[in-house]
């Protein structure tokens, strides 16, 4: 007899980021590995998407304009979502060029996942709040893709189920 095969659904975003309304304008994947291959970042990209989808099981709305990002210890990638599908990415950035500024010594030492995670939430709080500098890395690019806007005055969350009915 065959063990029965089945794959419990996945949806707890790593980092959320709610506009100053309280509306999801960012949806965060974090991989602390280099996602090589096309399959690597199609995982990624799908990963996002079923959050996207499931969002509506949340206190929170989307916003007219909601995002997307999935960053690996190479690079971050921000891409737009249009309820249907994705953008091609919009900004791609080095990662080592963004998280250095919260931690100086990134690029010389192990980063683990929960790590890696801090740090670009710690990123996109600074955006959000200037806790660390009024013009944190890669403001420009976001600005001209309003995003920077839409994360100016909001919050974060972290570990976020999609799969329930609150957004924790």
């Amino acid at each position: 007899m065959e063990a029965a095969k089945f794959q419990i659904p996945n949806y707890v975003a790593d980092i959320v980021a709610l506009d100053k309304d309280e509306k999801i304008v960012l949806l965060v994947e974090v991989k602390a590995t280099k996602l090589e291959g096309r399959d690597a970042k199609e995982e990624a990209i799908s990963q996002l998407k079923s959050y996207l989808q499931n969002a509506k099981n949340t206190r929170f709305d989307l916003a007219n304009e909601t995002f997307a990002m999935f960053a690996d210890l190479e690079n971050i990638y921000i891409f737009k979502w249009d309820g249907k599908k994705f953008s091609d990415f919009l900004i791609s950035q080095e990662t080592a060029n963004t998280l250095s500024y919260y931690d100086p010594d990134f690029s010389s030492k192990t980063i683990l996942g929960f790590y890696l995670k801090t740090l670009v939430e710690a990123w996109l709080r600074d955006l959000a709040y200037h806790w660390k500098s009024e013009t944190p890395p890669a403001s420009e690019k976001l600005a001209e893709i309003g995003l920077l806007q839409k994360l100016e005055g909001g919050t974060t969350y972290s570990q976020v189920n999609f799969d329930g009915d609150t957004l924790r």
